[in-house]
Formats: structure tokens, C-alpha cells, sequence
């Protein structure tokens, strides 16, 4: 079982966590730990630097959370079997790219299935993904390595 909590504490390191409405690196209205804000939310249409409480970006956090795991489990079912360290690898990279960008590292994914360590982490830094993200790839390579 992956370890929930382990995970929310690397997010907030990679994503970062900002208790107000802020624009992402797109100009998307976001808030908490990478929480971009639909038009359902109630913070949409609000301005940036709205205060948003601890306890909606922790609600936004494990919804979010729910979405990826629930896109992985649909997806690649077999990603369960890995060790917890790995589970957190593949749900924080789908958590950063979002399902769609995630399932194209086609190489990758291959070699996690078939646990080459090695290949998988060479394939996690041979992505545009690696250049954007900087640290964050160079932390989840080395976890994908080392388990």
C-alpha cells in the first residue's frame, strides 16, 4: 500500500504549497499544492492572492490524489505491485503531468513493468519532462533507481 502521507509530504516539496490563489507557470489560477481551480471550485473567478484555509488545500490535495490513483489503477492496473517508493514515483509524475503527458513515457513505463530500475530511470531523465522539473526528476530518478 502506498504510503499516503509519505507521498503528500514529496508533493509539497515538488509542487510546493501556497496557502492563496496564485497563476501557475501558465497563468492558470492555482492554489495549495498544485490544486489548478476549475469552474466548479468555489475559489474560480476569485483573485490572485485570495487566502485559501489549510484544511480546503488539504480537501483539493487527497481529491486530487484520489483522481491520479484512480487514472493509474485504471490504467496500469500492475502499478500497485510495485514497492511503495516506486508507487510514489509513477503517482507523483502523473500528478505533476496529468494522466494523458504521463502515459506517453511509453519507454518508461515499459520498464518499470518489466523492473528494469536502470532503463527506467534513464528514460525518466531522457524527457523534456527532466529539463522542466530540474531537481524533482533528478529526486524521483533516484528513487525509481534504488527502490
Amino acid at each position: 500500500m502506498m504510503d499516503r502521507n509519505k507521498l503528500i509530504e514529496e508533493l509539497k516539496v515538488d509542487e510546493g504549497f501556497i496557502d492563496e490563489i496564485y497563476e501557475d507557470h501558465l497563468g492558470f489560477a492555482t492554489f495549495g499544492v498544485g490544486h489548478l481551480i476549475l469552474e466548479h471550485d468555489p475559489e474560480f473567478g476569485k483573485p490572485v492572492g485570495t487566502p485559501v484555509s489549510n484544511d480546503r488545500i488539504r480537501e483539493c490535495l487527497n481529491k486530487d490524489i484520489d483522481i491520479v490513483c484512480s487514472e493509474l489503477d485504471k490504467n496500469i492496473p500492475w502499478w500497485r505491485g510495485l514497492g511503495n517508493v516506486r508507487q510514489r514515483v509513477l503517482a507523483n509524475m502523473c500528478f505533476n503531468l496529468g494522466y494523458p503527458r504521463f502515459s506517453k513515457f511509453k519507454k518508461f513505463l515499459e520498464a518499470v513493468k518489466k523492473e528494469d530500475w536502470e532503463k527506467a530511470s534513464v528514460e525518466m531523465m531522457d524527457s523534456k519532462w527532466a529539463t522542466q522539473v530540474g531537481d524533482r526528476a533528478i529526486r524521483l530518478k533516484e528513487k525509481m533507481y534504488n527502490g
